[in-house]
């Protein structure tokens, strides 16, 4: 007689014939089908109303999602669209979005320079909004970083990723042409001089500019509202007109975002 195992069953069964408890099952991320409608102030953003609002944006990519966030399929049974939830944590833009701003000069089609992109989880989303006819030119210092951007931008052909220094915009003018709008989250004491300094190289007149300010980077002993308002008063002399403000609580605390037009003779 065999002194192997005498029960036959596999090794990754119960004695009831299902899965063993031990087995692990794979993750299940399969896309919720919702009522999305049109963003009533920004093109390519959708709403979906329930017992609170939820951003979205028309997935580029579908079936893939970049950092876990929820898929939603809508629409009619025989065009089903896949869109991805914004999530206004992880997400800047989208807390802004939500905290009441009126334009983010980001719209389908538009050229786009994002400085301080890090892994790419908003640039996924702005990738999103500007489609397949728009290009994000996602600057990021972090290699750490860097390497989660490019492989974003592996599937995503929109997006050119810049392993580079935000301060230092004569590293990549080569890779830049005039854009639409920057917009920045770079977290530095010099971040409006940075937007500035950038703007110069490949902003277009009448462009827009969306900063997101995180006061204590900028000044730890001054009052937020202060810091905001010092900061505004730099953008004005760098030929940045403030157009609009919001706070981004209850999202991120004692941050702000400030949207401009870059040389605005008006």
């Amino acid at each position: 007689m065999s002194a192997g195992r005498k029960d036959k069953r596999p090794f990754n069964s119960s004695p009831r014939g299902g899965p063993s408890k031990f087995q692990r099952k794979p993750p299940m991320n399969k896309p919720k089908e919702v009522v999305l409608q049109p963003h009533p102030r920004f093109k390519g953003v959708f709403l979906s109303r329930g017992k609170e609002e939820t951003l979205a944006t028309k997935n580029l990519t579908p079936g893939l999602s970049v950092y876990g966030e929820k898929r939603i399929l809508a629409g009619p049974d025989d065009a089903k669209v896949e869109y991805r939830a914004w999530n206004p944590f992880r997400s800047k833009l989208a807390a802004g979005i939500l905290g009441g701003l009126e334009n983010i000069h980001i719209v389908p089609g538009a050229k786009v320079l994002y400085l301080g992109a890090a892994s790419g989880t908003s640039v996924s989303h702005v990738s999103d909004l500007v489609g397949p006819e728009g290009v994000v030119y996602a600057v990021e210092f972090s290699h750490r970083s860097g390497r989660d951007l490019l492989s974003l931008a592996k599937k995503r052909p929109n997006i050119v990723p810049i392993i580079e220094d935000a301060r230092l915009p004569q590293r990549y003018r080569m890779l830049v042409p005039i854009v639409d709008v920057i917009f920045a989250d770079v977290a530095q004491p010099d971040q409006a001089r940075i937007v500035g300094l950038n703007a110069k190289y490949f902003l277009k007149e009448k462009g827009g500019v969306v900063i997101s300010i995180k006061a204590n980077c900028i000044d730890s002993v001054k009052a937020p509202a202060e810091v905001f308002a010092n900061e505004v008063n730099i953008l004005r002399k760098l030929e940045i007109k403030p157009k609009e403000q919001a706070t981004l609580e209850p999202y991120e605390r004692d941050h702000a975002i400030v949207v401009g037009i870059y040389r605005d003779s008006k």
